[in-house]
Order: C-alpha cells, then structure tokens, then sequence
C-alpha cells in the first residue's frame, strides 16, 4: 500500500510539473513578432513606426474606403499578415499595437461596409489613436479602391471565398491579433470589443453566435442580418419597382417620395404626444397610402395612382414565400425618404443584383426581372445559407462568457428593414427564457428618425457614441436602460432625443422643450 501510494505520489508531482499553467511570455520586439508561429497564419512584416514624424495611412479611395493624406501621430507596431485556413484562403489583415506606455489594455475589432475587400485604415487610425490595440481585415478579397460594395468575380465558383467573407475572416483576424497582443504586450487584453454597422453589424452577430469567446462587448448595428433572405428582400423591392422599366404605370418616381412621407408623418407622427417630423414607433403606425389616391384615373405630384398604391403596398409588406409566411419585413412608414436607393432605378440596387449572379447562379449576365422571390430565395438557402447566414438565437456561450451585446437598428435605414432587428431580438428572447433571461446581457434599442447607422446616410437626426455605450455596459455591469440621441448643426447641439431599450419607446411628458431629451419617458407602449 505505501508502495503503491508513494508511486502514485511521484506520478502526481511528475505530471504537476509539466502542467503547470503557463505563465504570461515575456514581451516581444515589434520586428520579432515576424517568427511568432501561428497554424495557417503568415506575418509577412512587422514595423515599429516612430511617430513624430507622422506616419501616412495606406488609401484605398472608395466611398468607404481610406481617404488620401490621414495621418497617425503615435508609435505603434504594424504587423502585416494574412492566414489561409482553405487552399482557396487568402484573408489578409494588419494588426495596429501601440507602444505598451500608450496602450489601454483593450483590442478593438474593425469592421467592414457590404462585400468590400479592403482594410479600414480609417477605423485602425481612430482605435490606435486611443491607445486600443486594433485590427481589420480584407475579408478574403480584394477589391481595387473599396469601391465594390457588391460581390463580383471573386466569388464566382470560390465558396471558400465566399465563406471567408461570411464568417471566417474576422474570426480569424482576431484570433491572430490576440496571439500578437499576448506576445508583444508578454499579457493579453483585459477586454475586447466590436462596434460596426450594417455588414459590420452583422460581423458582430456572427461573432455572438460562432465564436462567443472572440469578444466580450459588443455592438451591433443596423446588422444585415439573415444575409440570404436580407439579399432576397432588396432585390423583390427592385423587381417590383423596376421589372417593368421605369414608364410603367406602377413605377413610383422619386418626386413622390416626400408625398408620401408626408401622408405617412400626419398619420402617425403625434402618436409619441408630440408632432417633430418623426414617427418614434411605426410598430404603431397603420398609414395606408390609398389615403393619398389620386382621383378617378388621374395623375399629378400631389398624389399616388392605384398601380403606385399597389407598389407602395408591396415596400411596406415585403416578400413572402408561396404558403403565405414572411420572408423578411418589408419598410415601415416613415421611411419613404430612402426608398430611392432601391426602388427609384433605373439600374437595379447593385448590392443584391450582384449578390444574385455571383454568389448564387455564378452567371454575371443574369437578369434581375427574372428573378422569383420563393424559388430564388430557397436557392440561395440551399447553396450559400450555411456560410451566410448567421441566425442563431441561442446565445448561451456568449452570456456565459460575460458577454454584452448591444443590438440596435435605424427605423429610417434604407437598405435594410428595421423590423429584422426586433425579429431576431424576439427569437433570441423565444429561445432563452424570456426578458429575465436576457436583459441583463441582450439589449435592442430602436432608433427614431436615424437612418443608415449613427453618423451617416439619409435622414439622419442625430447620432450617439455606441462603442461607449457597450464599453461602459461590460465594465461596470450596469445594462443601459435608454441612449441619449445627439443632433448637431455646425458643431452645435439642437436637439436631444432618448432612446429606449425595447419594447418601450419614449413618450412626451406632455410639458417641456420637445427637442430635449428630459421633456420624454421610456414608457411600455400599446402594441
């Protein structure tokens, strides 16, 4: 017995000694970071940049891409790479480090606008500035000047693309940056976070549901969600308006747009108790445009003929299957401002046409007007939904993992339905037990009169800080219960606006400047 429990000693001590946790490396020189071994990745440069003097960003050009003459005036460590998890993978990425006096102990993720292949210098400029440790990706492709937001040759029989762009890039991405944290720094990040818009924001929701471990906050929003039934849903508005040219009687022409806004605005724009040029909740809002028909069987800018009725009828449903269920929301009222970007042609939207013959038929010449909103739809579940869509309601491993997601959606987004947003919140709430189970992790907030994510696009009545808002969330563990929206002119604040975490929205006081946000109340409306 003492034989054996002396053996059984010296195999416990024996074992103890070559599992002992390892402790953090030491710290490494930047230009030493180039023999760090990672499986599938290679690290083709890694610079110290002395800055004074300044160092000039790489541009890209493009609408989204990196403006000529931005300029960084910190020292940091820029580490060129790429990784190649398939033989058809080539996703390339830079990771920024500032020097460790400088550096705040966080890693931010950058993320990308629609199926552009480029990395955003402008979002790594911004985070080293801060002192985060940062990083952004191409997505697997590239594109000359950013400036193809719609899918093209690259993903013409290259699945593998495909799914790179889909999901694998920013995972891998940031798995390479958090080994390049580890070993510059000799310790990881305290936290990472991710704040993006539109494919950005559906970046995060993948990183929520794939890899819940990658990110411990983030920020998703106007998140093109459900990517194969999102591109089915912009190309149906397309079609409708624009398969028959844009003579045809249904075709609605863009001068008719503030007609129907308007209609749209006296119809529901006093519901929150106060009339300020926005409907706070289309959930609530029931305007019917035959309200506005013109007579008999006339036509003129004041009003809709029954063919344009028909058309605006079918914005706001949206698409449906043959058995009658939902495809994706159509547009609420309120947002006829921005309909232009689809319906008003005369080329059909970019982003889903080419969507359509890239990803899905491989056929560059293919035509929109044959497009058919069941068949196509399921054709694009069946051949892409694995690699794309990203729809997943259960986010245990990502509460489990301490994290926080701020989801939230412009109810004045052009491109992508607002109503997605509130459908995804509502499985995840279906398949987690409820608000009790997920308010203290998963939060949605609705934004009124914004349109096209904070900052930009059309329509836009303020704006509001959503990394700081899901920064503070996980580091202090106090959820948010509403967002102050900011409206500027000239640099000047006009106008404050609260908004609520949902399903409240904010309601007028009744007495109080309607342009400041302490005259309003989170209120649970009737629905």
């Amino acid at each position: 017995m003492k034989q054996g429990w002396g053996l059984s000693l010296f195999v416990s001590v024996l074992a103890g000694l070559f599992f002992v946790p390892a402790r953090a490396s030491a710290q490494q020189s930047c230009e030493s970071l180039t023999s760090l071994k990672i499986p599938n990745v290679t690290i083709t440069s890694a610079t110290s940049i002395n800055a004074p003097p300044d160092f000039e960003v790489p541009s890209t050009g493009g609408r989204f891409g990196t403006p000529a003459g931005l300029k960084v005036s910190v020292p940091f460590c820029r580490v060129v790479a790429f990784s190649a998890p398939t033989s058809d993978s080539h996703i390339s990425f830079e990771v920024w480090l500032p020097v460790a006096a400088n550096w705040n102990g966080k890693y931010i993720g950058i993320g990308n606008p629609g199926f552009i292949g480029s990395i955003s210098y402008a979002g790594l400029t911004r985070e080293i500035a801060r002192g985060s440790a940062t990083a952004s990706t191409d997505t697997g492709h590239s594109d000359v000047g950013a400036t193809n937001e719609a899918p093209s040759g690259w993903a013409i029989g290259h699945p593998e693309k495909v799914a790179d762009w889909g999901y694998r890039a920013v995972h891998e991405t940031t798995s390479t940056a958090k080994q390049l944290v580890q070993a510059f720094y000799g310790k990881p990040a305290k936290l990472s976070f991710w704040s993006s818009c539109h494919e950005g924001g559906n970046q995060a929701l993948t990183e929520a549901q794939k890899y819940p471990t990658d990110f411990d906050g983030i920020a998703a929003g106007d998140p093109a969600y459900y990517i194969t039934h999102l591109q089915a849903v912009s190309e149906y508005i397309t079609w409708v308006a624009l398969k028959n040219g844009v003579k045809s009687p249904g075709y609605i022409p863009p001068s008719k747009y503030p007609v129907i806004h308007r209609a749209a605005l006296d119809a529901c724009d006093a519901l929150d108790g106060v009339r300020d040029g926005v409907i706070e909740d289309p959930t609530r809002c029931h305007f019917d445009p035959e309200t506005i028909r013109c007579p008999g069987n006339a036509d003129s800018a004041s009003c809709l003929t029954a063919p344009q009725i028909a058309t605006a009828k079918l914005i706001y449903a949206g698409p449906k299957f043959s058995d009658g269920k939902q495809i994706y929301p159509g547009f609420d009222p309120g947002s006829e401002l921005g309909w232009g970007l689809m319906a008003a042609g005369p080329e059909p939207l970019s982003i889903s046409t080419g969507f359509f013959k890239s990803v899905i038929f491989g056929n560059p010449n293919w035509d929109f007007r044959t497009f058919d909103v069941d068949r196509d739809t399921r054709t694009a579940e069946s051949k892409a939904g694995a690699a794309l869509d990203s729809f997943d309601p259960n986010l245990k491993p990502f509460k489990d993992h301490g994290g926080k997601l701020l989801l939230y959606q412009s109810w004045d987004e052009a491109i992508i339905p607002p109503r997605s947003a509130i459908d995804y919140y509502e499985s995840v709430l279906a398949a987690m037990g409820g608000q009790n189970q997920t308010h203290d992790f998963f939060r949605l907030f609705m934004v009124p009169g914004m349109g096209m994510c904070p900052g930009f696009g059309m329509g836009n009545d303020g704006t509001f800080d959503a990394m700081d808002v899901v920064q503070k969330w996980r580091e202090t563990g106090i959820a948010p219960d509403k967002i102050i929206n900011t409206h500027k002119v000239a640099g000047v604040v006009d106008k404050t606006h609260p908004v609520c975490a949902y399903p409240q929205v904010a309601a007028y006081n009744g007495t109080g400047d309607m342009n400041d946000a302490a005259s309003f109340t989170c209120k649970n409306p009737k629905r």
